[in-house]
Order: structure tokens, then sequence, then C-alpha cells
């Protein structure tokens, strides 16, 4: 008897409802990735043309009637160093605490649960508050750590999400093996567990910069819309008390406020650019730190 299993053909009407489902999925994931090329493409032929190298490098002046976005970029990039400074140690922290530590089970689904309806909340609500809270009732003003603070409330719960996920898959044989030779809990984590998840936590870093290069609600209510050059170098207490608008919120700015198109097609050219480029320094970070 022959032990091989033989395929029963399909009947005619089987193989018609296979070929259409397929070309279903082909044809949605054309139209995807058609929309996709469709919207970058559309912002890179009318941005890019309307970028040099003064448009990069100076700042918009209304006396010599020039239009720079140096401040913005520079604003952009601040928002996205302080904000991950303390967004990924809570972040990291708090899953680990959450995933290791934590045998409060209602608690962490409380917890968890949280944090999942925060990823959902609109991002107006968290300007809204960031307002009354970091801007009025401490005093900080419009400004840039006002900004920062709110864009930590923003990022962290994704920055807590991802990693949490990414500790749970790793094996648990690893955390008894490294038990079983001696290490203690910590030692265990910060050299088996941690190493182990490194690519969640750096999707939860690239998530989170998405997000903070994206933001233009909460920061038009916290950050401000200053278009002046912020020095951290000079005055840091200044400059964490100055008013500056990031690239989406001079976007804002110039699409709506100026109906300037070209100027705001231009930035966002240079905002896709410029989270290409985070991502993939991010990407390259994670790989180095997964070898290591």
């Amino acid at each position: 008897m022959d032990n091989k299993l033989e395929m029963t053909p399909l009947s005619g009407r089987r193989k018609a409802y296979d070929r259409v489902l397929r070309f279903l999925l082909y044809f949605c994931a054309a139209v995807t990735c058609a929309l996709l090329i469709f919207v970058i493409g559309y912002v890179f032929v009318r941005g890019l043309p309307h970028i040099d190298w003064p448009f990069l490098s100076t700042q918009t002046s209304y006396i010599n009637d020039t239009i720079g976005i140096l401040p913005n970029i520079a604003n952009t990039i601040y928002l996205v160093v302080i904000t991950l400074l303390i967004t990924l140690p809570l972040g990291v922290g708090a899953a680990v605490y959450l995933t290791e530590y934590a045998r409060n089970k209602r608690l962490v689904a409380a917890i968890e649960f949280a944090t999942e309806t925060l990823t959902g909340i609109p991002s107006i609500i968290f300007g809204l508050v960031g307002m009354l809270f970091f801007c009025e009732k401490l005093g900080l003003g419009a400004s840039l750590i006002a900004g920062c603070l709110t864009l930590v409330i923003v990022t962290i719960p994704t920055i807590i999400r991802t990693t949490q996920e990414s500790l749970k898959t790793v094996p648990a044989s690893y955390r008894e093996a490294s038990l079983g030779l001696g290490a203690g809990k910590w030692h265990m984590i910060r050299t088996v567990v941690l190493p182990s998840s490194i690519d969640g936590i750096v999707t939860g870093c690239i998530l989170a910069i998405g997000r903070i290069v994206g933001e233009s609600a909460a920061l038009l209510f916290t950050a401000g819309m200053g278009m002046g050059m912020n020095d951290f170098f000079r005055s840091v207490g200044d400059f964490f008390h100055a008013s500056g608008s990031s690239l989406t919120v001079a976007l804002y700015v110039y699409a709506r406020e100026r109906a300037e198109f070209d100027v705001a097609f231009a930035i966002a050219a240079i905002l896709m650019l410029l989270t290409l480029l985070i991502n993939l320094a991010a990407s390259l970070v994670g790989r180095k730190l997964k070898r290591k």
C-alpha cells in the first residue's frame, strides 16, 4: 500500500473560487502600494524643486523676504532627542516591571488596558492636558520643554506595549538557565532578557520617533509656534522656556495661515526624508546592540 498521500484534484468551482480570492489579494496589495507610491511621489514632485541650501540653512526673515526652516529642523531634533531620553528609561523600566516583577495580575491587566487606551486617544486631547498642566499649572508657558513633556505622555504607552510584548517572546528556558547558573534576577534581565528583546525595543523607539516627528496638534498647544532659532548651547534655561515650532507645526502655518503651499510641500518632503533617516539610524543601532 502506498503510504504517500495523494492530493485530490480541485473541482472547477473550487479552482475558480481560489483564483478569485488570489486576484482580490493581489489587487488589494497593488492598490495599497500604488496609493503609497502616489502619495510619496506627489509630495516629492511638489516639494523637492523648492528645496535648496538657503531654505535649509537659514531662518525666515520678513525684512529680507526670505523663508528658511533651520529653526524648525533644529526644534524637531530637540523634541525627538529630549523626549526619547525621558521616555525610553520610563517605558522600558515599566515594561520590565510589568513582565518580570509584578505578581498582581489584576494590576498588570489594568495597566495594560490603560496603556492601550492611551494609544488610541486623539493627540489634541494630550495637547489640551499639556497646555493646562505643564504650560499653566507648572508655569512653563508655550515652550519646548512643555512640548517634550507632553510628547512623553503621548509616546510612553507605545514604548511600554511594544517592549512588553517583546519581553514576553523571550523563552522561559533562557531565564531558567541564567538563574540556574547563579545569576541574580536583575543580572539575568540585563544580560539575557533585554538583549534578546532588543528588536521590540527598537521597534517601539521607531514608532515613538514617527509619532513625535508627525505630531502637530499637541505641539500647537504646548510648544508654540515660534519661528526663531533657539540656541541650546547659549542658555539652557532660556532654551527650555522658549517657544519653538517643529516641522509639522511649520507645515501647518505655511499651508493654513499663509497659503504658501510650495513651502508646505517642501517641508512635507523634508519630513519624509528626516523620518527615513532617523528610522534607518535606529535600525542600525538596534542591529549593533543585538550583535553585542
